[in-house]
């Protein structure tokens, strides 16, 4: 008995130090990443969100991919030439670039991915990102109904060669992004409405898809056959949705999440004081705004009133009392910093007080025929985060004090909120715009008329959608940047939209992480992260 006793005991021991080992083997290899909303899809063609984008970072990879601190490196293309009239390119792809099946990435999965990013049947919000590719607007649009003659040609398996429209600077940036990633076709034809699902999925990442459990947590696992996977440190990385920031933070410091995607802005001052070696807080290339219902009255065609409404605003007291984290006040579309442009601002309402500005306000809301007496109702739509509720409690106060304005608040979750605002269904709208390469043409191109769901307002201005169009032939970049600047001042005399501040991106980001460096575009791949434990 004793003996045996003995044995047993041994046996238990020796299990339990198996199953240590085991989990410090997996916590060193596995990340934890908060992610804001539960990911609307993970298609990449019909997705428009940040937090989709963070996932498919990881999961496929473009001609074009970006580095650790945001800059453009070669991805499936290893090299690639252009012609001296600067439209056609020619990719070279690596001979090493395999989708997660085991099967080789070719020419022809990038010309299938352009292709059904830009059929008019798929619907894809971001298929204006593909229409520099020659026939590629008109293709999107129904005119041009025979795909193939699209600008997107598989010359061989290992050359593609594309022709764009016109000369377009910044392609090789575009390239990157999502709606420019290869598609599997043969797991889109087998399964057509869940090839996402992980079961089904086949990727070109550094990492593949292996569970999915809906508002708990999306797995990655790394996948051997991407070309650089000796350089890949992580074994697994797990996506949570985090809209809650507060309970985000308090798993942060649990640490049940390495890295958040956010952080409440009431809690900012302490964790500044108490996390400091943890916490990131960098320039990001976005504006957060409120977007004005311009096809319904009383603000169709009523610019006084919009003008009115933005001068209303104390974006002093949002960015230092409300949000917190060093955001800029905005009073201009284009954030500062970006590449080859000079952002256009008010530059005669942002010198002003705030009394100035409110008093100048209320003056602008009577000429739109509203009064204390005779008050504007209005709604406005946030998705669910407690910064946006916070944020808009103080603009509706600020709206009621200087103007009179009856507003009330209406939060809708992720999905439901993309539908409200993509079918124009609010009178104001909570919204953001990051830019998707550092390029102005990013901010340019989403306000122009003919994009559609892409613009918040539902704002026409056929000069402003020439100049942003005469800009993207526009060679010469000292008169492109001009063209853009000359409709961003039209854009802002017109207010279809109300700036509010551009973004800096706050993360914590734990100690035990390596690899991270923030950068504007706040674009962190997985696959230069890695863990200690």
């Amino acid at each position: 008995m004793s003996h045996i006793r003995k044995l047993t005991t041994r046996a238990a021991l020796t299990a339990a130090l198996l199953v240590s080992t085991a989990f410090a083997a997996e916590a060193a290899g596995t990340l934890h990443r908060g992610n804001a909303a539960e990911p609307e899809s993970l298609d990449v063609h019909r997705s428009s969100g940040v937090s989709e984008s963070n996932i498919q970072r990881d999961i496929y990879e473009g001609l074009t991919a970006e580095a650790a601190d945001g800059t453009i490196i070669p991805g499936v293309a290893e090299s690639w030439d252009v012609s001296d009239d600067g439209l056609v390119y020619t990719f070279h792809l690596r001979d090493d670039a395999m989708w997660s099946d085991g099967t080789p990435v070719t020419a022809h999965d990038f010309v299938a991915g352009f292709r059904r990013g830009l059929d008019p049947e798929t619907a894809a919000d971001y298929a204006f990102m593909l229409w520099p590719i020659k026939n590629g607007k008109a293709i999107n649009e129904g005119s041009i109904t025979d795909i193939t003659q699209l600008g997107a040609v598989a010359i061989d398996d290992r050359t593609l060669e594309v022709t764009l429209e016109s000369p377009t600077p910044y392609f090789i940036g575009l390239l990157a992004h999502h709606m420019a990633y290869p598609v599997h076709m043969p797991s889109i034809e087998a399964h057509p409405d869940s090839f996402t699902q992980p079961e089904n999925f086949v990727g070109n990442g550094a990492f593949v898809l292996t569970e999915w459990v809906p508002q708990g947590h999306i797995k990655l696992e790394k996948n051997p056959d991407f070309h650089d996977a000796e350089n890949v440190s992580l074994d697994a990385i797990y996506y949570y949705p985090t809209e809650d920031q507060e309970n985000e933070l308090q798993r942060f410091r649990a640490g049940e999440l390495d890295i958040t995607y956010d952080v409440p802005a009431s809690q900012i001052p302490w964790i500044e004081e108490n996390l400091a070696e943890e916490f990131h807080n960098t320039v990001y290339l976005g504006n957060y705004f409120y977007g004005i219902n311009t096809q319904i009255e009383p603000f169709k065609d009523n610019i006084p009133l919009r003008q009115a409404m933005f001068l209303a605003i104390d974006r002093e007291i949002l960015t230092k009392q409300i949000t917190k984290g060093g955001e800029i006040p905005a009073y201009g579309w284009v954030p500062p910093g970006i590449a080859n442009y000079e952002p256009q601002q008010l530059d005669e309402w942002e010198a002003m007080t705030q009394e100035e500005r409110n008093a100048l306000a209320v003056e602008k809301y009577e000429e739109a025929g509203f009064s204390v007496d005779e008050p504007l109702d209005i709604e406005i739509l946030y998705n669910t985060n407690d910064n946006h509720r916070n944020i808009a409690i103080a603009i509706a106060a600020m709206w009621k004090q200087t103007l009179g304005i009856n507003a009330t608040l209406r939060n809708e979750e992720w999905g439901t909120y993309l539908n409200s605002r993509d079918e124009l269904q609010f009178d104001v709208v909570r919204a953001g715009w990051i830019g998707d390469y550092n390029d102005p043409n990013t901010f340019a191109g989403y306000l122009r008329g003919d994009i559609g769901q892409m613009n918040p307002a539902g704002w026409q201005n056929a000069e402003y959608d020439r100049l942003v169009a005469e800009a993207a032939t526009e060679q010469d970049m000292e008169a492109r940047s001009d063209l853009l600047e000359e409709a961003e001042r039209i854009m802002l005399s017109e207010m279809p939209i109300i700036p509010i501040y551009y973004y800096t991106q706050q993360h914590l980001v734990s100690s035990a992480v390596s690899g991270w460096e923030d950068n504007i575009m706040d674009r962190h791949a997985s696959r230069y992260l890695s863990v200690s434990r």
